[in-house]
């Protein structure tokens, strides 16, 4: 069992993240419970690398001094799986928001959707979500997005190292992506959309891998918590 000298000096838990929670969710959820369990009156806790509340899979969390290593660990390369939804768009390229857009679909084959993900092999420049938490002017860029407010939002380069499609049923495409720090799969699923002349958006997605990180390693939070010491 990890002790509170262990704990305070430094630690990397990794964390299976539940659908519908935030990243910083996670963390306060696993400080208040170090706290509780140790009688500890402050601890640093930190995450490396945020997963949006309708993504699941690995968090990398740090603890104690562990938290000057969470640059380090967010530069590392990350794997994710999940679902595109072929021929509709929402405004949050999730299912955060409603469908707003419809397009044909009638011309997609196998062969154009596995052909269409080369295009994104590589060096590529996307636009971030305006349903994100980036900072703009001092506000989230969600916070423009929900109060109906035009921004501009800057093009950023991200590298896709590896882009397979692993099911095709009907309009249902899943996925594995390997990719640079900064990549929004959300941006990739909608760009994927445009690539095939149609719509898509982001129905599933979970993070598999950080560096040498792997999910299979992670667990739950409330897991973690049942291993804590007891009162």
């Amino acid at each position: 069992m990890v002790t509170s000298e262990e704990y305070l000096s430094g630690q990397v838990l990794l964390i299976n993240k539940p659908l519908h929670w935030t990243s910083f969710q996670v963390v306060n959820k696993l400080r208040w419970e170090i706290r509780r369990a140790f009688n500890i009156k402050k601890i640093k806790v930190g995450h490396a690398g945020t997963l949006d509340p309708l993504a699941t899979g690995l968090l990398v969390i740090c603890t104690g001094k562990m938290t000057k290593n969470i640059d380090s660990f967010q530069a590392q390369i990350k794997e994710y799986t999940g679902t595109i939804v072929l021929g509709s768009t929402t405004p949050s390229y999730d299912l955060e928001t409603e469908v707003d857009q419809t397009f044909p679909t009638e011309h997609l084959t196998e062969e154009l959707i596995r052909n269409a993900t080369q295009e994104f092999i590589g060096e590529i420049s996307q636009f971030p979500p305006v349903f994100s938490a980036l900072k703009q002017d001092g506000k989230r860029l969600y916070e423009f997005a929900r109060a109906g407010e035009a921004v501009d939002i800057p093009s950023r380069q991200v590298h896709i190292s590896e882009f397979e499609i692993t099911r095709i049923d009907n309009l249902e495409v899943d996925f594995r992506v390997v990719c640079s720090k900064g990549t929004y799969i959300r941006s990739l699923a909608n760009d994927f959309g445009k690539a095939l002349h149609s719509g898509a958006h982001l129905s599933a997605l979970r993070r598999t891998k950080i560096g040498d990180f792997d999910v299979t390693n992670a667990v739950s939070v409330e897991n973690f918590i049942e291993a804590l010491p007891s009162e």
